[in-house]
This record gives structure tokens, C-alpha cells and sequence, in this order.
């Protein structure tokens, strides 16, 4: 038989059992945390930057506000030579307005008409008088918000790159509008 030492305690099954399920948790627990810590180290270290030799960056030309400006000077006097009452917008290469003038007596609509003639130029990098032509192969391009498929406008561009559009309404004829529009065109040229 064996001797009973004082030191040890016989525990009760219920107390074997807890005792057993906390040790195993324990050592599960342990190792979750190497498993998830070996798992993860090579997430984090593939999330570290690398030497990236694509290019992030572009630079671009905009329209400046004085060249803008003079542009839509030069197509207001262009029109005032011809007794026309216009209004001149133009916009940068995204489409927002840089300058507005509206010439004296120009109506109350050519002020949207104008932005818009600009705005169509400047997005498809043409003269508004060739979409114009382009709508009877896709009659639906008139249906982007925004646009405004009359001749009038055209786009300035720096090589063959559009920077800017200018559109012209108000006149009674879109040809005479967009030969305006040119004119502001040929100013930003010039300079």
C-alpha cells in the first residue's frame, strides 16, 4: 500500500474536472496567441510600404484666372464689334467656371447657356458646332447632365490636351457665337 503524504490533498472529481479545463484552456489560449502572431506577421510585414516604381503623381496645366479673363474679354469684344449682345463663360478643364461676363443687353438665358456650351467643349475636347453632328449617331449624348449640344463653345487646350472651354450664347446664330468663342480662344493662343 502506499503511504499518504501530508503535503497533497485528494481533491474532489468536480474540482479534477475544473482544474483539467482551465489548464487546457490555457494552453489553448497560449497557443491561439502564437498561431495568431505568426499569422499576422506576415500580413504586417507585406503592408509595409515597398518601393513602388508606378507612378502616383501627374501634373496638369489650368487656365489661369487673368487668362481667363482675357479670353472672355477678347470674345465680348469680338462680339460688341459685330453689335452682338453675348454673354461669355468659361471653365477650366474640369468643367467649373472661372469667369462670366455678360455683355450689356445679352438675355437672361445666355448666362447658362454660355457655362454649358463651355462645359460641353472642354469634356469632349471639340467644338460644340462637330457634337452637334455627332448627336444624330448617339442622339442620347444630349441626356448628360450638364450639357448643351448648340454651337457656341469651344475647348483650349495645351498641345492636344483640354485646359479650358469657352462657350458663347446670345447671339443669333450659333455659328456667330461659336466664331466669338474662337476669338477667346485665340487670345489664350497668343499669349
Amino acid at each position: 500500500m502506499k503511504a499518504k503524504n501530508p503535503r497533497h490533498k485528494k481533491f474532489s472529481r468536480r474540482a479534477r474536472i475544473a482544474t483539467g479545463g482551465a489548464v487546457l484552456a490555457a494552453v489553448a489560449l497560449s497557443g491561439f496567441g502564437v498561431v495568431s502572431a505568426s499569422a499576422s506577421a506576415p500580413a504586417m510585414a507585406s503592408a509595409a510600404p515597398a518601393a513602388v516604381s508606378a507612378r502616383v503623381t501627374t501634373t496638369s496645366t489650368h487656365l489661369t484666372v487673368d487668362a481667363a479673363t482675357k479670353a472672355a474679354q477678347a470674345a465680348l469684344d469680338a462680339a460688341e464689334k459685330e453689335n452682338q449682345r453675348v454673354t461669355v463663360a468659361v471653365v477650366d478643364r474640369n468643367g467649373n467656371t472661372i469667369v462670366t461676363l455678360r455683355g450689356d443687353g445679352a438675355g437672361a438665358q445666355s448666362y447658362e447657356s454660355a457655362e454649358r456650351r463651355a462645359f460641353t467643349a472642354v469634356s469632349w475636347n471639340a467644338p460644340t458646332s462637330q457634337l452637334v453632328e455627332r448627336l444624330q449617331q448617339a442622339p442620347t449624348l444630349k441626356d448628360i447632365p450638364g450639357t448643351l449640344f448648340l454651337a457656341g463653345g469651344v475647348p483650349v487646350t495645351d498641345g492636344t490636351a483640354p485646359i479650358a472651354g469657352i462657350g458663347v450664347a446670345g447671339a443669333p446664330s450659333g455659328a456667330l457665337d461659336e466664331k466669338f468663342a474662337q476669338a477667346g480662344a485665340n487670345a489664350i493662343a497668343r499669349h
